[in-house]
């Protein structure tokens, strides 16, 4: 290793203890693709002599296979350790470095410039202290530049420099310099930093990294270690109330009974007065245990488990609080949200969200607007796509306990997980709940779902037909609704055409109105099962997230999916509307299995092929199917 070669054994333990002693700084290298990241942290690296001779040669080595700046070293190889980043020349994952000079230690995340990869930067400024923002002085302030510097801003991070690298590119110009400078204080005197510093720098030559250059002698201010070993921007210890979201309930025996978790905010002592957030049962701190024994007092990011003084029930996902400082619990809260995914958010599509600890169903009810990155002005929109950022509402299945995330970043951040796929689609910073959360109750109901059906003598269920436009979905339905008739059962048919004309008519044929569509139908035959009715819900529906949203409206038994599995070819040839003309030859947008996709059911409880049968031999099937389900017992048989 290239620190201290000739540091004695006797004195390594003074060493590490000194080390220890030292304060921390986090920080992130962003911006636009190709702008030196990498090779900024390599030039770091290098300088402070915090490298191995083994990776000085394997450096020496790569630098002639994959290196950009002909026979020189090349250090961003240093930190692009994917063979893919190194054979395209940009770095796609968040790779963190430590190293440490004799004033501080760093942690340092080196996050991708290119847009594609813009959820991996949000990663890498969740935890940062000061964002190291690199413009290549040839080209100025880019758009990638804009958005990181909002999403730092954002994300907390209260300290920026603008480090305007390949300076040498521009022969050292002062003017270049100011003129960038200029234009980077305009965009961010809106954003929320404690500090922001501009320096000139060379990281493949070093220039102003970690030495003073005569080629910038016109500049007076610190190198970039320099700012970095003296900016103030250690976080507050005591910024805030406790909060010890819990991860797991230790028991591992009779005699033990402990949760365990992370404590954030201010420490947490025993003796402490606390609440469980979402249940309000209050009781007292009893022991404060960690592997190396009993604490008196747990500081922030102390990982600890908790007893009690009292039995009361906790689990998983709660967040246990002081009892005189407790956190906001909800059902609906604002947000910012960054969308992360190729796939587009819409409004109503129902998702997972996971906020300290807790999963819970949610979905985003509304884009109050999006935000443009150029110019940061409000924007309105129906959807987002990929690296958006926007203000949205958010509404959850279950209240969940929270903070504002200027607050408590751990309480106060949540992600979002799409339920198909377990993809992270979304990161989202908590702004403030919503008073309609607290000031709209649920009413009593003397009379229940169960008594409804009694009344009724049947089963409540929801039959949701789906499949191609004329696949006979609506004929289909018709006919299973006669013979229901015919058996005395009370039941109902939401039409996806009928609809269209009173409920859905402000609604037209974008996915985020197929989505919004579905969401009102859901919620309607959600009512409808309440009153004691089968309900038939005929529409296409075609996105499988959205069948899911309607399936987890109602009770396990409910909903019965039902897929008309008519090929498109066999649809085409119906074409009883003449809408599949229309859209071959254009006239029709967004029409599904043409130019909008369909999602075909993989395990629908019933699947029924239409070709070459009546819809009264397939209604009689679905009768079969139903009642080998259970469906059309009676509702005193349904109680028992």
């Amino acid at each position: 290793m290239n620190i201290n070669p000739d540091i004695k054994a006797e004195d390594f333990a003074e060493y590490i203890s000194s080390q220890e002693d030292k304060g921390l700084l986090r920080f992130l290298t962003c911006g636009s693709v190709d702008d030196g990241k990498s090779t900024l942290i390599g030039r770091l690296l290098f300088d402070t002599k915090l490298i191995f001779e083994d990776q000085l040669s394997a450096l020496e080595r790569d630098s002639k296979r994959h290196g950009t700046v002909g026979e020189e070293m090349d250090l961003a190889l240093l930190v692009d350790g994917l063979e893919a980043e190194r054979e395209q020349g940009i770095t796609i994952d968040v790779a963190y470095r430590f190293f440490a000079t004799d004033k501080r230690k760093f942690i340092v995340a080196d996050t991708p410039g290119h847009e594609q990869y813009t959820r991996n930067m949000a990663t890498g400024a969740s935890t940062a202290d000061l964002a190291v923002l690199l413009v290549d002085a040839r080209k100025g302030i880019l758009t990638q530049t804009k958005r990181h510097a909002f999403i730092a801003s954002l994300l907390g991070v209260r300290h920026v420099v603008l480090a305007l690298n390949k300076i040498d590119l521009v022969d050292y110009s002062q003017e270049r310099f100011e003129e960038v400078r200029a234009e980077f204080d305009q965009f961010a005197e809106s954003f929320d930093f404690d500090s922001a510093v501009a320096i000139p720098l060379s990281a493949r030559f070093g220039d102003n990294v970690t030495q003073r250059s005569d080629k910038l002698s016109w500049f007076n201010g610190p190198t970039l270690l320099e700012h970095l070993e003296t900016v103030e921007a250690e976080k507050e210890e005591e910024g805030g109330p406790f909060r010890l979201p819990v991860q797991w309930v230790n028991r591992p025996n009779l005699n033990f009974r402990g949760f365990s978790g992370t404590v954030t905010g201010g420490p947490m002592r025993v003796g402490d007065e606390i609440v469980v957030a979402n249940s309000g049962k209050t009781t007292v701190v009893d022991k404060l245990v960690t592997m190396d024994g009993e604490l008196s007092e747990a500081p922030s990011g102390q990982a600890v488990t908790v007893t009690l003084k009292d039995e009361i029930d906790i689990s998983r996902g709660d967040v246990l609080a002081p009892a005189n400082n407790r956190p906001d619990v909800s059902d609906q809260f604002a947000s910012h949200v960054i969308w992360m995914s190729e796939q587009p958010m819409y409004p109503g599509r129902p998702y997972l969200l996971k906020i300290a600890g807790r999963t819970v169903s949610a979905q985003v009810t509304e884009i109050k607007h999006k935000i443009d990155v150029n110019t940061f002005k409000h924007l309105a929109g129906k959807q987002l796509e990929l690296n958006e950022i926007a203000f949205c509402n958010v509404a959850l299945s279950h209240p969940v306990a929270f903070d504002p995330y200027e607050a408590n970043k751990e309480t106060g951040s949540f992600i979002l997980i799409d339920r198909m796929s377990n993809e992270t689609v979304a990161a989202g910073m908590v702004w403030f709940g919503l008073r309609r959360a607290t000031n709209v109750h649920r009413q009593a109901l003397d009379i229940n779902k169960a008594e409804r059906a009694s009344l009724k003598n049947q089963r409540p269920a929801l039959l949701w037909f789906t499949g191609l436009s004329g696949s006979g979905k609506s004929t289909i339905a018709n006919a299973l609704e006669l013979k229901l008739s015919e058996r005395a059962k009370h039941t109902y048919v939401l039409d996806g055409d009928n609809i269209r004309h009173g409920l859905n008519k402000d609604l037209g044929f974008t996915e985020a109105d197929r989505v919004e569509n579905i969401r009102r139908v859901a919620e309607t035959a959600k009512l409808f099962v309440d009153a004691g009715l089968i309900t038939l819900v005929s529409f296409i529906s075609p996105f499988r997230s959205e069948r899911q949203l309607a399936r987890s409206l109602v009770e396990a038994g409910e909903f019965y999916e039902i897929h008309v599995d008519t090929p498109l070819e066999d649809c085409a040839k119906r074409d009883p509307k003449g809408l599949y003309a229309k859209a071959k030859a254009g006239e029709i947008q967004n029409f599904t299995g043409i130019d909008s996709p369909y999602e075909a059911p993989e395990n629908p409880e019933i699947r029924v092929s239409t070709v070459g049968r009546t819809p009264e031999d397939i209604a009689d099937e679905i009768i079969d199917r139903l009642e080998e389900n259970g469906v059309l017992e009676r509702a005193l048989e349904w109680h028992i």
